[in-house]
């Protein structure tokens, strides 16, 4: 997956600098974004502060670590359950 060159911190931070009364358009071109990342930005964390969304980025990396440890364990029960199934 792609890296952002943006933190939370300065993606929240643009988004205030837009709610203070700045247009979308010089807010994207200071920052050397397209409008679809700003739109983007604003849905996912739109009215967030920052704490909430170091939280929720906490909460997608456990996630992403607890469905690979749930994909490992289905293959290992799938493998169980073919080398039991087979007729020695």
């Amino acid at each position: 997956m792609k890296r952002s060159r943006f933190t939370e911190e300065q993606i929240i931070g643009i988004l205030k600098e837009q709610e203070a009364g700045a247009k979308t358009v010089d807010v994207c071109r200071k920052h050397g974004i397209s409008d679809a990342t700003f739109y983007k930005w604003k849905a996912k964390y739109g009215g967030m502060e920052i704490s909430e969304a170091k939280r929720l980025k906490a909460l997608e990396d456990e996630n992403a670590r607890l469905k690979k440890l749930l994909a490992e364990a289905m293959l290992d029960n799938a493998v169980l359950k073919e080398i039991s199934s087979k007729k020695w």
